[in-house]
């Protein structure tokens, strides 16, 4: 469950659904890169100020349910999810990289929308979870630890 993030000059509670598409829409997730993928996103949490809500898998893309703060821009989250995890995933999982032909593990673009007045987080979670055929839960942490 997202909390009130309170900071020395402000309280935010700004959580994020962000799509983040393989490129090619290869489907290059099995049980070992969503390990992964799973591990590398609790190792940011440990280091950078991203609370991973939810995350989930779908064959060619993963959706994440972040809570950040207002200091960091959605583009800056991206960014760093995108970097560390393609980073690692490569790193661990070879043959990934092999099914890619060598080159990046994320498309350019994402999809990013702000949860908050008119839904609320189970309301994107039950979203999250309906889209696609095969949504695998990954990961869910609804107890936020303050930064």
């Amino acid at each position: 469950m997202s909390k009130y993030i309170h900071k020395s000059h402000n309280v935010t509670v700004l959580m994020y659904h962000i799509v983040l598409p393989a490129k090619y829409r290869r489907t290059v997730f099995d049980d070992s890169v969503d390990g992964v993928l799973t591990a590398v996103c609790l190792e940011i949490e440990l280091r950078y100020q991203v609370k991973f809500l939810e995350i989930g898998t779908d064959k060619d893309h993963v959706r994440f349910l972040v809570q950040s703060v207002s200091t960091y821009s959605v583009t800056k989250i991206v960014t760093l999810i995108k970097s560390l995890t393609a980073r690692e995933i490569f790193r661990r999982c070879p043959q990934v990289k092999k099914s890619l032909w060598g080159g990046e593990f994320w498309t350019d673009g994402y999809f990013a929308s702000t949860v908050g007045k008119h839904g609320d987080e189970q309301m994107i979670g039950r979203y999250v979870k309906n889209q696609g055929n095969e949504y695998h839960k990954l990961h869910s942490d609804h107890q936020l630890a303050l930064f």
